[in-house]
């Protein structure tokens, strides 16, 4: 494990995302959302190939015997990036961000539903304080109906759609990694958002009027694609659960960009709700990586699946007893 270099990847990886994020806004309704994903995926390519050519990796990235895992991760990622998009043409940049630090808390609810994961007081605690912040945010137009406009309530279930669908991306990344390439995940995922958002030409797509337009939309893909080569690769030098913290940062270029760009003060509620959701969700990813490491101590041989099978009340206290047979080994 490669601390420095993981965290480093993984703050440049929100960095880059983060000004994706703010040249996508910046277009805002101009053009299509379609139209913006296919240049964010088409301009992402430049990066991309460049940096793996230049590694010797170009020739591995179309070798792999799992397309079907590449078709779902590349699934998560086309409904994530139009939903991304969409959000961020109706909603201010730090909003859809806080909103999108959702995704650990909706893994929890996931995992119980899908996977039958048990899941105790601690971590449902955390869901229902995190889910609180997002209230928190939305308070002054719950409040004032007439604030709530029909713009801003699908910016909401696009932004909400998305934090739904960058949990399971992660996890997929995750899972690739373990036998695939850098290269083939993260080229394959390009290609595939590429072909998808072709898809939608014939709905009508809008020819950029100026270069500044054309060097935004340049600026979209390669940020994009540096993003996704830094967040990729973050993963093979350290656990996802030591790296997810960091994925907070993106808070703090949002905060920035919102500002410079777009001149968006923050509401307090927005400040107070996003601390309320990112602190929700670091705490999941802390206690998550409490209970792989509390599982490696109590069953060190056993296999992936008998630990899952053998745990009884994971979230449970640890109680004297246990800690005494925990200092005796």
């Amino acid at each position: 494990m490669n601390v420095i270099r993981a965290v480093s990847l993984k703050i440049a990886s929100t960095l880059m995302f983060s000004l994706m994020g703010a040249q996508a806004r910046y277009l805002g309704s101009a053009y299509p959302v379609g139209e913006v994903v296919f240049f964010r995926s088409l301009f992402a390519l430049l990066p991309i190939l460049i940096w793996f050519g230049f590694r010797g990796q170009l020739r591995s990235a179309f070798h792999t015997k799992r397309p079907g895992d590449h078709l779902v991760r590349g699934t998560f990622s086309v409904v994530g990036i139009f939903c991304t998009f969409g959000a961020l043409a109706r909603l201010p940049l730090a909003d859809v961000t806080a909103i999108a630090f959702l995704a650990p808390l909706i893994t929890v609810i996931f995992a119980y539903l899908f996977l039958k994961e048990k899941v105790h007081v601690y971590r449902w605690s955390a869901v229902a304080f995190g889910f609180s912040g997002i209230i928190v945010m939305l308070y002054p137009h719950l409040e004032d109906h007439a604030a709530l406009t029909w713009t801003m309530i699908v910016g909401l279930g696009l932004a909400f759609t998305n934090a739904f669908t960058s949990g399971g991306a992660t996890i997929q990344i995750r899972r690739l990694t373990a036998t695939e390439s850098t290269s083939s995940i993260v080229i394959l995922m390009t290609l595939l958002v590429m072909i998808v958002s072709l898809v939608t030409l014939p709905f009508g797509w809008t020819m950029p009027v100026s270069w500044f337009d054309w060097a935004v939309l340049l600026g979209i893909g390669i940020s994009g694609g540096l993003g996704q080569m830094f967040f990729t690769d973050s993963y093979r030098h350290a656990p996802a659960s030591f790296l997810a913290p960091f994925d907070y940062t993106a808070m703090i270029w949002a905060f920035i960009f919102g500002y410079l760009i777009f001149s968006e003060v923050p509401t307090a509620y927005v400040v107070v709700g996003a601390l309320i959701v990112s602190s929700a969700g670091i705490f999941v990813i802390l206690r998550e990586r409490y209970l792989g490491l509390k599982r490696l101590r109590e069953i060190p041989i056993a296999p992936i699946a008998a630990m899952a099978d053998d745990e009884a009340d994971p979230d449970a206290p640890v109680t004297k007893a246990a800690k005494v047979t925990e200092a005796a080994e």
